[in-house]
């Protein structure tokens, strides 16, 4: 057998074992995501391509359709995760082997050979091939989700192959893949999934800090940055203040300009709201450094949870 050879059945074992885990989500869309068996009983699929949550089933490996029922979902990390029916027959067997081994993504390097797999919904299985072309460090998404690490695989999501995963030469799981800007791949690491997984199982939703204002960025007069001894002349100004809400209750003023939340320098909202939507501040009390009158003023906010708060998108 040639080399060429073995590598492509090497490669088509690897998809096999793999894909194992592999469903299908039939969510009534037009385009359906696939989604993983990350724990027993446990699925995990991109919340975007999702539009309902009800009346939601999936295709395993062997073709079987079987409802399951939603756990919870993150949108800030394209998270959904849906657990199988009480009492369904799928809890009943034994499924070992259809359930996914999960890796780390830490271990991959940029250049290193990945696939991206699909369950199509009439039960098939999909793949896609590529190298890791970027890989950096944590992130926020655009809605202030906390993602470990970014990573950018060079492979083509083709329709249904969002809300699968990414897989590497060892048949391990370091991911799920789900779209970015223009359809480009991206993956969500494992870690964060487990991390997220872990918070909806537990708790329902994943914590989101809140603080009840709206902000706008601003820029700074040089003339005042220096004379406070400033290093940035950019900060957000807070336009509205929701009554009885955490800011309100920590004194926070229309008007203020926030410069540092948590030790960390704001130069525009999605600052703030990466630091709230994490859900690490939910609950502690955060030193916010405000400008008032052209003064330094430091404030303690207790970070309310915003599952727990009816309140105006801070934005």
């Amino acid at each position: 057998m040639s080399s060429l050879q073995a590598f492509s059945n090497n490669i088509a074992d690897t998809v096999e074992e793999a894909g194992a885990a592999v469903v299908a989500v039939n969510a009534k869309t037009r385009f359906s995501p696939s989604g993983i068996h990350w724990r027993n009983g446990i699925i995990v699929t991109s919340d975007e391509c999702l539009r309902q949550y009800d009346d939601i089933t999936i295709t395993v490996s062997d073709g079987r359709t079987i409802p399951v029922t939603l756990v919870g979902r993150d949108p800030s990390t394209d998270i959904a995760v849906f657990q199988f029916t009480a009492n369904n027959e799928i809890i009943s067997t034994n499924i070992s082997t259809s359930v996914a081994k999960i890796g780390d993504a830490t271990t991959l390097k940029v250049g290193h050979l990945v696939l991206g797999l699909a369950r199509s919904g009439e039960g098939d299985i999909r793949a896609a091939m590529g190298v890791v072309s970027v890989m950096t460090g944590q992130w926020g998404s655009m809605s202030g989700g906390k993602i470990d690490q970014f990573i950018r695989p060079d492979i083509s999501l083709y329709p249904g192959m969002s809300g699968g995963p990414l897989v590497d030469a060892s048949s391990f799981v370091v991911g799920m893949n789900t779209s970015g800007k223009r359809g480009t791949a991206l993956t969500i690491p494992a870690a964060t999934v487990n991390r997220v997984l872990d918070l909806l199982l537990s708790k329902g939703k994943v914590p989101q800090g809140y603080l009840g204002v709206a902000m706008q960025p601003v820029r700074l007069p040089e003339s005042l940055t220096s004379a406070l001894h400033l290093t940035s002349t950019l900060g957000v100004i807070i336009v509205n203040v929701e009554v009885n809400s955490p800011a309100d209750k920590a004194g926070l003023l229309l008007g203020d300009v926030l410069i540092t939340f948590d030790n960390t320098s704001v130069a525009d909202t999605s600052d703030v709201l990466g630091l709230l939507n994490s859900g690490d501040l939910v609950g502690k009390s955060v030193k916010a450094q405000v400008l008032r009158g052209g003064n330094l003023v430091e404030l303690y906010v207790v970070v309310g949870d915003r599952h727990g708060a009816i309140a105006p998108e801070e934005k």
